[in-house]
C-alpha cells in the first residue's frame, strides 16, 4: 500500500481527496494535517510515502514543507496540489524536490496518478502547466533549466521507432497516459511500456524531460494512429 498524508487547511478539500484515493486499492491515507507544521509532525511520526501538499497554509507555507519534507531522512515524496498556476510556485516546489505538481481541478484520475508516479519515481504534472514551462524552456533554455535542475536535451542522434515518437509527440502536448492511448488506439499499460523505453534510450528521467527533449530538437510532429 502506498500510505498517503494530505496538508491542506480546507477540510472540504482533505475530505474529497480522500474519498478519491481511498477508492485506490493501492492506496492509503494515514494522515491529514491543515497546515505546514502539522504535517511536518505528522509525516515525522508516520513516515508516509507520499504528501500531497497545498501551497497556502498556516503557520507553514507548503513550498517551505516541499523543502523540509523532500530533505528528511528518510524523504518524503511531495506532490504540490494547489488553486493557484502560478510560475514562482511550480519553480519553487520542483526546485525544492517536489515530484509533481497539480491543480485542484485536474481530477480525480490524474491525482491518484500523481501519487503512483511519485512512488515509481517520476515526475508528474498538470498539462497545462507542462506545456507553459515547456515554452519557456525553449524560450530561455539555460535560465530555466538551471532553476528547475532540468538536464538539457542533447540533440544527437536517437533509435526512437516511429509509434515512440508519436507517445513524444503527445507527450509534449502535455497528454496523460489515458489521453495518448485513446489517441494512438493502444492501452495505457502500453504507452507506460513506450514511456519507459524511451526514457532509457534518451537518457531521461522523466516525461517531463521527455517533451523538454521534444521542444529542443524539434520531434513534435503530429501524432498518427
Amino acid at each position: 500500500m502506498i500510505r498517503v498524508l494530505l496538508a491542506d487547511d480546507q477540510e472540504s478539500v482533505r475530505l474529497a481527496f480522500r474519498t478519491i484515493l481511498g477508492a485506490a486499492p493501492d492506496i492509503e491515507v494515514v494522515g491529514q494535517a491543515a497546515d505546514g507544521v502539522e504535517a511536518l509532525e505528522l509525516a515525522t511520526r508516520l513516515r508516509p510515502d507520499v504528501a500531497l501538499v497545498d501551497v497556502r497554509m498556516p503557520r507553514m507555507d507548503g513550498l517551505e514543507l516541499t523543502r523540509k519534507l523532500t530533505d528528511a531522512s528518510p524523504p518524503v515524496r511531495v506532490v504540490v496540489v494547489t488553486t493557484y498556476d502560478l510560475d514562482a510556485y511550480v519553480h519553487t516546489a520542483l526546485r525544492h524536490g517536489a515530484c509533481g505538481f497539480l491543480l485542484k481541478h485536474s481530477g480525480a484520475a490524474l491525482l491518484v496518478s500523481a501519487v503512483r508516479a511519485a512512488v515509481a519515481g517520476d515526475a508528474l504534472i498538470s498539462p497545462e502547466v507542462t506545456v507553459r514551462l515547456l515554452r519557456e524552456l525553449r524560450a530561455d533554455a539555460p535560465a530555466l533549466q538551471g532553476r528547475l535542475s532540468v538536464r538539457p536535451a542533447e540533440p544527437k542522434p536517437h533509435r526512437l521507432t516511429d509509434r515512440e515518437l508519436d507517445v513524444v509527440a503527445l507527450v509534449a502536448d502535455g497528454r496523460t497516459n489515458a489521453e495518448i492511448g485513446a489517441q494512438l488506439y493502444i492501452t495505457a499499460g502500453t504507452v507506460k511500456t513506450h514511456l519507459a523505453s524511451i526514457q532509457q534510450k534518451l537518457g531521461v528521467a522523466n516525461r517531463v524531460a521527455i517533451a523538454a527533449w521534444a521542444w529542443d530538437t524539434g520531434h513534435r510532429r503530429p501524432a498518427t494512429p
